[in-house]
């Protein structure tokens, strides 16, 4: 994005949102805003790869991003989703090591990169923006805990549930239950950490069941209070 007024304003990102900018003052906004580069990315772009050096973090202005992991045998495991306001990348440059994932664009987004010398002259300066980092670290890794847990005690079923409950919390429901987010059966499998094939036939037992309705990617979530049942969210 070369033109300048084609660039997202940090103000317009930022104002309606609760993210860890909102510990800014004008003056620091204004040297975000300054320091960044905004681009489009269409679906299936990679914003950066798993063990490679970065030099910067990403902030989502529109679209969705998802974060993800390749095992010894190729396939992703899909531990995050960014949205709008949300920030990705920003681990390796405050541990100072490679990138511990990898992030692909599976909506058309809009990026804003910040150069990470910006990021640690932040976390220096104001206190406050430094325990918001600080925190939402601890938040990954406290997901990144309950999934371990998660692949080690719960069944495939009770982890789909549980990934149904979770995708409705993060994009919401339309007006007609329907979940804002659109993924392929694979995508759906690479979030539960189960065979394409498993997700398929319990799409379908689901269905039967009366717990979702299908239509193509979308899913329709029709007894939330069963799914929730099933995925033993409280016990």
């Amino acid at each position: 994005m070369k033109n300048r007024d084609k660039i997202p304003t940090c103000d317009n990102c930022f104002s309606d949102l609760d993210t860890v900018f909102k510990h800014l003052t004008p003056e620091e906004h204004a040297i975000v805003d300054k320091d960044k580069v905004c681009n489009f990315y269409k679906r299936g772009n990679i914003i950066y790869h798993e063990g490679n050096r970065t030099n910067g973090f990403y902030c989502i202005n529109s679209g969705v991003v998802k974060i993800f992991k390749t095992g010894i045998d190729g396939r992703e495991q899909i531990i995050a989703f960014a949205k709008k306001g949300d920030i990705i990348g920003f681990r390796s440059i405050l541990s100072n090591e490679l990138a511990c994932s990898s992030s692909k664009v599976i909506d058309d987004a809009v990026l804003c990169f910040v150069p990470g010398e910006t990021l640690i002259s932040l976390v220096k300066t104001n206190g406050n923006f430094s325990m918001a980092m600080m925190q939402q670290t601890c938040k990954e890794l406290g997901e990144a805990n309950s999934f371990i847990t998660d692949i080690a005690q719960k069944t495939v079923r009770e982890r789909l549930a549980e990934v149904l409950l979770n995708l409705k919390n993060i994009f919401d429901l339309d007006a007609d239950q329907v979940l804002q987010i659109s993924l392929t059966r694979e995508e759906l499998a690479n979030i539960v950490g189960t065979a394409t094939e498993s997700v398929i036939r319990l799409l379908s037992e689901f269905k039967h069941d009366k717990l979702i309705d299908l239509n193509g990617r979308k899913i329709k979530l029709l007894n939330i209070k069963q799914l929730e049942k099933i995925s033993n969210a409280f016990n």
